[in-house]
C-alpha cells in the first residue's frame, strides 16, 4: 500500500485549495462524521473533509437532510476536528440555520465555528443567500458554496434528479457561481449537474469547483465516505464508485464473532486474564 500517504503534511487551508486550482492539482474530499473514521480518512492523505448534513441519512437514518440541527452538526464536527491533523475541515450549515435572515445566519455560523473548531462552512444556494454569505465572510469565516442539486431544497424541487439541464437554470447556476466567487467564497461544490456545465463553471471562476456527479473537469471531487467504502446498500447513482465492500466485510466479521461466542471459541485461554 506504499504511496497512498502524502509526503506534504502541512495543514491544508482555504488558500491552499485555491493554489491547487492554480497549479492544476486535483483536490480530494470525503465526508466524515466521527472521530475514528475522520482519523483514517485524514491519515490516508485526503485534502478536505466535509462534515455533511448527510449525517442525517448516514448516521441517523433520516430520509432527508432537513432534520439536522445546529447542535447535531456541532457534535459531529467537534468529533471530526479532534481526529484531523492535515485536511481542511468544512462543516455544513444545516437547513434552517441561515435561510431566515442574515443576522440569524451569521449568528449560527459564528457558533458552529467557535464550538466545533472547524476550518470553514458550506452553505447551499445562490444569489438568494448572497447577503447572508457576505455577512458570514465579513465575520472572518471562510465559506464554500454549494450549487446544483441542493438536498436541503428537496421539498421545493421534489426530486434528486440532475439539475441545470435546461438553459435558463444553467445560466442561473453559472451566474450564481460567479457572484459567490466574487463575494469571496473559497470554493464551489457542484452536485449532479451536466459535465459540460461544470466544466464551464470551473473554467470561468477563479476558485476551485468540487464535483459530486458533475464530471471529471471539476477542480476536485467529493463522495460520501460510507458510500465509496460500500457500507451503504441500495444507493447506486451513476457518479458513485465503490472502492471497497465494507458491508460484506463487516457482516462476515460480525457473523464469525457471533459463531465464536455461541460455540465458546471466544474468548479462549490466551484472551482471558
Amino acid at each position: 500500500m506504499a504511496g497512498y500517504l502524502v509526503s506534504d503534511t502541512r495543514k491544508v487551508t482555504t488558500h491552499r485549495f485555491i493554489e491547487m486550482k492554480q497549479r492544476g492539482e486535483k483536490i480530494s474530499m470525503l465526508t466524515s462524521y466521527d472521530f475514528t473514521t475522520a482519523g483514517i480518512v485524514d491519515g490516508a492523505g485526503i485534502d478536505g473533509i466535509l462534515i455533511g448534513d448527510s449525517a442525517s441519512n448516514v448516521m441517523a437514518g433520516n430520509a432527508t437532510t432537513l432534520p439536522m440541527t445546529v447542535d447535531q452538526m456541532i457534535y459531529h464536527a467537534r468529533s471530526v476536528v479532534r481526529a484531523v491533523k492535515r485536511a481542511l475541515v468544512v462543516c455544513d450549515m444545516p437547513f434552517g440555520s441561515y435561510q431566515i435572515d442574515r443576522h440569524e445566519g451569521v449568528k449560527n455560523a459564528v457558533r458552529i465555528m467557535k464550538e466545533s473548531g472547524c476550518d470553514a462552512l458550506k452553505l447551499e444556494g445562490g444569489v438568494e443567500i448572497l447577503d447572508t454569505v457576505k455577512g458570514i465572510l465579513d465575520a472572518g469565516i471562510p465559506v464554500m458554496a454549494h450549487l446544483g442539486l441542493t438536498p436541503q431544497s428537496i421539498n421545493k424541487f421534489g426530486t434528486y434528479a440532475v439539475r441545470a439541464k435546461e438553459q435558463e437554470e444553467a445560466d442561473k447556476l453559472l451566474s450564481d457561481a460567479k457572484a459567490l466567487a466574487e463575494a469571496g467564497c473559497f470554493a464551489v461544490t457542484l452536485e449532479k449537474v451536466p459535465a459540460l456545465l461544470a466544466e464551464q463553471v470551473t473554467r470561468e471562476i477563479p476558485v476551485p469547483t468540487i464535483g459530486i456527479g458533475a464530471g471529471g473537469k471539476c477542480d476536485g471531487q467529493i463522495l460520501v465516505v460510507a458510500d465509496m467504502l460500500g457500507m451503504t446498500k441500495g444507493f447506486s447513482p451513476r457518479f458513485l464508485r465503490r472502492y471497497a465492500n465494507l458491508n460484506e466485510v463487516m457482516t462476515d466479521a460480525i457473523g464469525q464473532y457471533v459463531a465464536d461466542v455461541k460455540s465458546c471459541d471466544f474468548p479462549n485461554e490466551e484472551e482471558s486474564y
